[in-house]
């Protein structure tokens, strides 16, 4: 537990579909690194107490973001959760990507790729799953490396899930997700290879107009044969390792630990990437005002919590306006395509204009 009387609250930095980040700064010049604070209501913080579970139970790892505590606090006579983190000072890797002309090269790609596997080894060896991989969750630091972030969705691996949900952003779901409403660590493999589809190209993997409606997505991928695009200006090796990503059997896809032996992430490419790469920063403390609320002129489909990680209630009342959540269930669905019916009506359109659900952090 922090000591409330060690930081004081700083600017926004960023904010979710359930809390707001803010700097947290060390009172009275100490010394101490800059944090960020993550914080929502006292009595909507079911997220951010499984972050910190999560977290507690994951322990220090080098290529995940460190939490350093939580605790409560009455501000502006409402009573908060706040959760401790590492401050980020690069952003996320979207970010990043935007920065860099919308796509990265591919000795950037592969050094962060293998960064990720080894986070995702260690999550999944821990018993958990991600759930939200995304370059939005991929945050980095002055030095270049790279930690995953938000746990707020993660769960243990078998753990089974009450009702229809949608966990994630739904353009990074895996077909088991979509068919069978399992989310477990094959699924953040399937995720993997759309953000590397994402880094290499600046577009997500599925490439979907902005009116796309969000039924005929799931059942593509879902129901469909059809896998994401492979992108032609990815080295062989490259192409063969999204393949072993992109595979719809979960069963059959590779583990974080095999594709760490892939030669597409080889530790020679660290190298490479170490002699040629340099993240800058103007000022440690310099925070832009805000993110990019399109990233490479695509918005993206928003991250879905439920209002508890067990429930089969969804909580995002904007979203409630947007789509009709009448046909949902608790009861399985007989066919993937009937689970797709619960998930989301056929004649609606997802609103890609909405993107509340975005945190920035650095």
């Amino acid at each position: 537990m922090i000591d409330s009387m060690d930081w004081v609250r700083g600017n926004s930095i960023g904010h979710g579909s359930f809390s707001t980040v803010n700097l947290a700064i060390p009172r009275n010049d100490s010394g101490a690194s800059l944090m960020a604070v993550k914080s929502c209501d006292v009595f909507d913080s079911v997220f951010l107490e499984n972050e910190k579970d999560v977290l507690d139970q994951l322990g220090d790892c080098e290529h995940i973001i460190r939490c350093f505590g939580s605790e409560e606090s009455v501000e502006n006579g409402h009573r908060l959760s706040n959760l401790l983190l590492e401050y980020a000072a690069g952003g996320s890797l979207a970010h990043w990507v935007k920065n860099n002309g919308g796509c990265l090269r591919e000795s950037d790609v592969r050094h962060y790729t293998r960064s990720v596997l080894k986070g995702l080894s260690y999550i999944h060896a821990k018993g958990f799953a991600h759930c939200d991989l995304k370059l939005q969750n991929l945050l980095l630091f002055e030095d270049g490396e790279l930690k995953i972030a938000d746990f707020g969705l993660a769960k243990k691996v078998g753990q089974k899930l009450e009702g229809v949900q949608v966990r994630g952003t739904p353009l990074c779901m895996a077909p088991e997700s979509v068919n069978e409403n399992e989310y477990d660590s094959p699924c953040d493999i399937w995720a993997l290879g759309c953000a590397v589809v994402e880094m290499i190209t600046g577009k997500p993997a599925w490439n979907c107009r902005a009116d796309a409606n969000i039924a005929a997505l799931l059942i593509k991928i879902g129901v469909s044969d059809e896998l994401p695009e492979i992108p032609q200006e990815l080295s062989n090796e490259g192409k063969d390792f999204l393949s072993k990503c992109f595979v719809k059997d979960p069963q059959r896809r590779w583990t974080a630990d095999m594709l760490l032996d892939h030669s597409f992430v080889a530790d020679h490419y660290d190298d490479e990437f170490n002699s040629t790469t340099t993240v800058t920063f103007k000022n440690k403390k310099e925070v832009p005002s805000s993110s990019p609320r399109c990233p490479f002129e695509f918005q993206e489909w928003i991250s879905i919590p439920s209002s508890s990680p067990n429930s089969e209630v969804w909580s995002h009342r904007e979203l409630e306006s947007r789509i009709d959540w009448s046909s949902l269930s608790s009861t399985p669905s007989s066919s993937p395509v009937d689970r797709i019916q619960q998930l989301t009506s056929d004649h609606q359109g997802c609103n890609w204009a909405f993107s509340d659900s975005w945190i920035t952090v650095r």
